[in-house]
């Protein structure tokens, strides 16, 4: 796996108590796009960086990459840096899935789906294998699961061990 510099896209708009995920597309106000697409350009410059990054195609992501675009940076946009995808729950509000749906996805935390979506297991591959370049702006869940899948690559993820994502905007070095 090779090492990379990735950022957690900024705080969307209208996420307050749903279920995010791939499908989601969910606005981030530009001027928060705007700051992080500077952090990582004084970053890049700092560390005298290629001007290249690679997004998720959502939105939350992608905006970011399109105010480097604007200020002469290559953007790539690449699915597998997507979130995790919650199928029929991407969303929703929480509180409208049924608990007994979200008790069985923390029974069987790395290999549950809700219907139509991915298991915890498929984002830790698509994030562990992903080689793409040296700065990305992705998401939480992808964060963790790379990070999982490099620290703890024998061990099954269990929801009580799972860690919080990182802050909007957080950056990583993985």
């Amino acid at each position: 796996m090779s090492a990379i510099t990735v950022w957690r896209h900024p705080r969307p708009d209208g996420a307050n108590g749903l279920c995010v995920g791939a499908r989601c597309d969910l606005l981030v106000d530009r001027r928060r796009a705007k700051r992080l697409a500077r952090r990582i350009q004084a970053h890049a410059r700092r560390h005298r960086l290629v001007q290249e990054v690679w997004t998720s195609p959502l939105r939350r992501c992608a905006d970011v990459g399109r105010w480097l675009k604007r200020w002469g940076w290559r953007h790539h946009i690449d699915a597998a840096l997507s979130e995790i995808d919650f199928g029929a729950w991407d969303g929703r509000a929480w509180a409208e899935i049924p608990k007994q749906q979200i008790d069985d996805w923390v029974r069987q935390f790395a290999g549950f789906a809700p219907e139509g979506g991915e298991p915890l297991t498929a984002l830790m591959a698509r994030a562990s294998s992903w080689s793409g370049g040296a700065l990305v702006v992705s998401h939480g869940g992808w964060m963790l699961a790379r990070r999982w899948a490099h620290e703890r690559p024998e061990e099954v993820p269990e929801a009580h061990r799972w860690p919080r994502p990182p802050a909007y905007g957080e950056r990583w070095e993985l």
